[in-house]
């Protein structure tokens, strides 16, 4: 298995500290971080993850993802019966942080398990992680870390699942959607989207040739409420709220012909 990181493009080599990663800034460990002894944790506001990069402005936040919801999401997915076997899948996470979500994906058999973050901090930290993960044999998975711009990354050939924790806006998801769109044109339910706190799911309902197979509310574990409640009610500012549930949808390319009998027959599904 292999670890690397590549910086195709970055548009930044600052080595600045971010706010929100030190206990000054209210940090609490996740007990998923004090478990494995990785570094995760810390909240950082899209307002200060700047790059210099014109994608900079549609940043959301830096928060990984709850360890029971990944799980969650990707059974769900699972259950969906993926077009071919898990280990002919790559994983893909845009705006992957500090890597908690790839750290859990490497738990499965993936082909390869990939994270694209553009701020180069935090793509540094995950990439420590990962190698951390690798050297206590714990990844059943290749795993790599790249740093660029979401829109900069090429979807690779093959079944791929993209995993998203509300990276980005709009705007952003829109141009990602546009940069695949030569690539998608020849994928036959190859390609799935695992979209956790999804707050931009409109644009994907709206995109040709997508199908929403799953949405709706995924719980947190009770151990996972706890400890994120425990995190975001630290926070100086107090402008995340902590829930015990995220608002979750998968999607799956179809291509634009078969669209709406896929939607149909997955409307038939979620009603059965």
């Amino acid at each position: 298995m292999q670890q690397s990181l590549t910086k195709p493009g970055s548009p930044s080599k600052t080595r600045k500290k971010l706010p929100g990663l030190t206990k000054r800034d209210g940090l609490i460990r996740h007990p998923f971080d004090l478990e494995f002894g990785v570094r995760t944790s810390g909240l950082v506001a899209g307002r200060d993850l700047k790059t210099g990069h014109g994608s900079d402005r549609h940043a959301t936040a830096y928060y990984a993802v709850a360890p029971s919801i990944f799980r969650s999401i990707l059974v769900r997915w699972r259950r969906l019966k993926p077009a071919l076997p898990l280990d002919q899948y790559t994983f893909i996470d845009l705006g992957a942080g500090m890597g908690r979500a790839l750290l859990l994906a490497a738990e499965f058999p993936f082909r390869t398990v990939i994270g694209v973050e553009m701020h180069p901090t935090l793509a540094r930290i995950a990439s420590k992680n990962l190698s951390q993960w690798r050297a206590a044999g714990r990844a059943c998975a290749p795993l790599r870390m790249v740093c660029c711009d979401a829109t900069e990354f090429p979807l690779p050939p093959g079944p791929c699942a993209v995993f998203l924790f509300n990276p980005f806006g709009a705007p952003v998801l829109r141009r990602v959607l546009r940069a695949w769109s030569r690539s998608l044109a020849g994928r036959e339910g190859q390609l799935d989207i695992l979209y956790v706190n999804n707050e931009q799911d409109r644009v994907l309902a709206v995109e040709p040739g997508f199908a929403r197979l799953f949405g709706g509310p995924v719980r947190r574990s009770p151990a996972d409420a706890a400890a994120d409640r425990n995190i975001l009610t630290s926070q100086p500012d107090a402008e995340y709220a902590a829930t015990v549930w995220e608002d979750c949808s998968i999607y799956r390319w179809m291509g634009k012909d078969k669209e709406q009998g896929i939607r149909l027959s997955t409307a038939r599904d979620q009603r059965s």
